[in-house]
């Protein structure tokens, strides 16, 4: 005959699969804490990296070099900020996405106006 298990037995059997699992603390909250610390630093690490890829991919690698070495702790953190702010909702995300926009025909602009003062430069020396 089949020997019946109690929830308390099933609850004892999975604490014990449990516990073979070495956690660095015995509070769970503690543990979720430190998980999500290690998930988003080696998402950091590797977001950084890949950006230096394709920074170096785009300019040569001393320029590249300094664009992403040289960003100022009050850049990373409009960065984070901007990140979070995008990634929590539909209204927050439509905001980043035009300033983004704004931010790109803003240079585009800026470009083409100097192009025009330097061709203007170059013609009036002639």
């Amino acid at each position: 005959m089949a020997k019946r298990t109690s929830k308390s037995d099933k609850a004892a059997e999975a604490s014990d699969e449990q516990a073979s699992v070495p956690l660095p603390s015995t509070n769970p909250s503690t543990n979720a804490v430190i998980t999500g610390l290690l998930v988003s630093g080696a998402g950091q690490i590797l977001l950084d990296q890949l950006e230096k890829r394709m920074v170096i991919a785009a300019y040569d690698p001393d320029k590249a070099r300094d664009l992403v070495d040289g960003r100022t702790i009050i850049k990373s953190l409009a960065l984070y900020g901007a990140s979070k702010l995008a990634t929590r909702s539909v209204p927050g995300l439509a905001v980043v996405a035009g300033g983004m926009l704004i931010k790109t025909l803003y240079d585009r602009g800026r470009t083409v106006q100097q192009a025009r003062q330097s061709a203007e430069e170059s013609s009036d020396a002639e």
